[in-house]
């Protein structure tokens, strides 16, 4: 990508999106198309299609995409799988339309079968049942997936796919409604701490494990693919993360010991656990070229900093 190339951040107000923007930026790329959801509903076709005869973007990376926790998506599965499926059918077949040169497109480790083996490896896909919590969200990225590696296949556009872990960082939504489970936990102690609270109670068992990525390092990764890698190179799409995986039940307490909440934790075993493991078999990025390097108390260390002068609620 050349530095004046026209580089349209789908989503850059989200968590992913405005760490890619952000980096974007720093490297001296000036040429980025940038709107937000009041300005262009990516939900509505006629709407997109107007927009990419108006800007032609050369460059594209969507990041935008209806998000949230085991809550949201158990709660409101309808618009989780309308919303995402809208928004990928027609970003991508309008960046085929008006000729975009290469789009990256942000997916969710969530598509893959809920007994799949650990570590999860790109080929999972498609061997077995969703898990049924985020059963909806997981159908739409796997569509997306799909629309992407089609076009390639059927058109030669250069559409890429990846995969991340689950991701944290600044400007995560911290919404106790809609958040996942990082964010949760951020605000959860933090508000427990200031109240004084004697304890905290948090949804499940704390066994499930999970694998954190954060956002910046996903940011890095998605500039180096767009930068050096074609669809060709990459296949139907690869996993982004770190490769390491811990408890819920240690993640509460790594969170709580950076915020500084020192209570009793505890746990309902009533409330769902969702995918019992879920981490990233991570050596097809590797063997393109990339690490992560956050760690993890230091990205929630940076994450609870970010929080805490932003005033979010």
């Amino acid at each position: 990508m050349n530095r004046d190339a026209r580089i349209y951040v789908a989503g850059h107000t989200g968590l992913v999106g405005s760490a890619i923007r952000e980096r974007l930026e720093n490297q001296g790329f000036c040429n980025l198309v940038l709107r937000n959801h009041r300005e262009l509903d990516l939900t509505r076709q006629a709407g997109v299609e107007d927009f990419f005869d108006r800007e032609s973007p050369e460059y594209e990376f969507l990041c935008a995409a209806k998000v949230g926790g085991i809550l949201a998506n158990s709660t409101r599965p309808a618009e989780f799988i309308y919303e995402n499926m809208m928004i990928a059918g027609n970003v991508i077949h309008a960046s085929h339309a008006h000729g975009v040169k290469k789009l990256l497109n942000l997916g969710s480790s969530c598509i893959y079968p809920r007994q799949a083996p650990q570590p999860l490896k790109e080929e999972y896909l498609l061997t077995g049942p969703l898990e049924p919590t985020n059963e909806a969200y997981a159908v739409a990225k796997i569509a997306a997936i799909k629309l992407c590696r089609f076009y390639h296949r059927q058109y030669g556009a250069d559409f890429l796919s990846i995969m991340p872990s689950n991701l944290y960082g600044p400007r995560d939504n911290f919404d106790l409604k809609t958040s996942h489970v990082l964010p949760a936990l951020i605000r959860r102690f933090h508000e427990a701490k200031e109240g004084a609270q004697p304890a905290v109670v948090l949804w499940g068992s704390g066994t499930p494990m999970r694998e954190f990525l954060y956002a910046e390092d996903l940011a890095e990764a998605c500039t180096h693919l767009m930068k050096n890698y074609s669809a060709q190179d990459v296949g139907e799409f690869v996993n982004i993360g770190t490769g390491e995986d811990l408890s819920i039940r240690e993640l509460a307490q790594i969170t709580a010991g950076v915020v500084g909440y020192e209570g009793e934790i505890r746990w309902d075993p009533e409330m769902p656990d969702g995918m019992m493991r879920k981490v990233l078999d991570i050596s097809k990025i590797h063997a393109l070229g990339w690490k992560a390097r956050t760690s993890l108390r230091q990205g929630i260390r940076n994450t609870y900093d970010w929080y805490r002068t932003q005033g979010v609620s």
